[in-house]
């Protein structure tokens, strides 16, 4: 469903597991830039009503999961230690086409939104399977279900302000940009991404 090229090798939940407060720390800040970003988009596009009304909502989403990822920080006696750099995201972004139209650069940051939303979505899903605690299991499950959600809404979000097969086409390269930014990657347990 997700199309990424590349899957997240294995090894990562058994680090993860092993540096828990470190991957809930990087988890809260990510779900805390989700919903920064979603402001940015509204803030660049607030002549875009329907982008508007669908985004405006996964803001309160994704402030509402980093509530959540800190309270079962605080439930494991766990401290929220310092937002790192994403070097994920700073890498998709460092592609982004920044030339063309406003539609055009519209385009670039809907499908970044939906590949780092996907890219969650596959690491959730990881979590959700592989972690030994059933608790963080299911935590990561509901994450798993959202992410999955988000991804979608910013493809057809995409597909209502681009042609369907121009976004399919970028689709497909970002997709092939990721899996060669995934690849260079150092493979961590204190990061989502």
């Amino acid at each position: 469903m997700l199309g990424l090229k590349l899957p997240t090798d294995p090894r990562w939940v058994d680090l993860a597991d092993k540096s828990l407060e470190e991957i809930l720390t990087d988890h809260a800040y990510c779900e805390q830039k989700a919903a920064s970003s979603c402001i940015s988009l509204i803030q660049q596009y607030p002549d875009k009503e329907l982008l508007v009304e669908k985004v405006a909502p996964i803001v309160t989403e994704e402030w509402g999961h980093f509530r959540q990822v800190l309270a079962e920080i605080n439930k494991r006696g766990l401290k929220l230690g310092r937002q790192r750099k994403d070097e994920y995201v700073n890498a998709l972004i460092k592609n982004e086409k920044k030339d063309g139209s406003r539609e055009d650069r519209l385009l670039e940051k809907l499908l970044i939104c939906a590949l780092i939303e996907a890219r969650s979505c596959e690491r959730f899903r990881l979590l959700s399977l592989e972690l030994p605690d059933p608790r963080l299991r299911e935590f990561y499950h509901e994450f798993m279900v959202s992410e999955a959600g988000h991804y979608r809404l910013f493809i057809d979000l995409a597909k209502t302000y681009k042609p369907a097969e121009e976004v399919q086409k970028r689709w497909q390269e970002w997709l092939t940009l990721e899996a060669d930014i995934m690849k260079e990657i150092e493979l961590r347990g204190d990061r989502m991404h």
